[in-house]
């Protein structure tokens, strides 16, 4: 027998240590950029403070330390809900710690108020204490705003509260900015999350997981200008959401027969997935989401073995 053949896997090469950014006495200057300073002047005619101001030291972008008026500062109107039992968790451990250590991210606008894109939940928690200010990083960049998903760092996202996190930006941004929706496909991270947001926005128990497999290989950003893509993406959720209704009554079919499983609807759309056995390969969206209707509507639990459900693998409903 030969001598077994050994590979050997090449490591992810990353930066050399200590090889980019600043340096801990570049981060900070006395002499700060003029829009900045006018900022900072701001902040003080708006009733905050400004702790102080340095440079990050990986990208090298400005931001200021502050403290501003709590009842001035409100979340992104397109980031998700807040979770009742997040703020009440929060705010017994700030107050047991009697300490706020996690600054929220803030922007200014035009009016005099400010923006969290991220620090929903911390800002509540000190509204439920009865804070009077909070502690924020201030980012110049206004566009920061539309960066929730990046800056997140309260609670993980699950798929409901980031897609509709992604069709909330989307339609905010579709009134200022009518560019192609293609275009900001790095905020909005993945295409299908602008199909399952709508489909959240009308059933919040949609159980989108269950076909967030099919639309990874269906979906794909738009030519179109961000407001005409908005009008094709809700075409596309009511033909998801014909599919879910199709689906729903063939799990009613298995379960009138006695079949009993958390996985029964992942089952219905395998067993119905024309794209099942492709390895890989794309398809487009309606085609695919028509030949689901079908197969659904068609769908014969007399068929079915308990051994086949048994077998039926995937995650259960949301």
């Amino acid at each position: 027998m030969g001598a077994r053949k050994t590979t050997s896997r090449k490591k992810k090469k990353g930066a050399e240590p200590a090889s980019r950014g600043l340096t801990p006495r570049q981060i900070c200057s006395e002499n700060l950029p003029a829009a900045v300073a006018r900022l900072a002047a701001t902040v003080e005619s708006d009733g905050g403070t400004v702790a102080g101001a340095y440079r990050d030291p990986l990208g090298g972008l400005w931001q200021l330390v502050v403290a501003l008026p709590i009842d001035k500062v409100a979340p992104t109107p397109f980031q998700r809900d807040v979770s009742e039992a997040h703020v009440e968790r929060l705010s017994s451990r700030v107050d047991q710690l009697g300490r706020f250590l996690d600054p929220i991210i803030a922007v200014r606008r035009d009016d005099g108020t400010y923006w969290t894109p991220n620090g929903n939940h911390r800002l509540n928690a000190m509204r439920r204490l009865g804070a009077r200010s909070i502690v924020a990083l201030l980012v110049p960049e206004s566009d920061i705003t539309y960066q929730i998903l990046a800056l997140n760092t309260e609670k993980a996202h699950n798929l409901r509260e980031k897609a509709l996190e992604v069709i909330r930006m989307a339609r905010d941004l579709a009134a200022t900015d009518a560019g192609p929706e293609r275009d900001f496909a790095l905020m909005f991270e993945e295409p299908a999350l602008l199909t399952l947001g709508i489909c959240y926005e009308r059933n919040g128990r949609f159980a989108g997981s269950v076909y967030r497999p099919v639309l990874t290989r269906t979906e794909s950003f738009l030519a179109s200008r961000l407001p005409r893509a908005i009008t094709t993406r809700e075409a596309r959720a009511e033909k998801l959401l014909q599919l879910d209704e199709a689906v729903t009554a063939a799990v009613a079919s298995l379960k009138s027969r006695g079949f009993e499983s958390p996985y029964l609807k992942n089952f219905v759309v395998a067993r119905i997935n024309p794209l099942r056995f492709q390895r890989g390969a794309k398809a487009d969206f309606d085609a695919t989401l028509d030949r689901m209707i079908a197969s659904a509507r068609r769908f014969d639990a007399s068929r079915i073995k308990a051994d086949q459900v048994a077998r039926s693998g995937g995650p259960p409903e949301e």
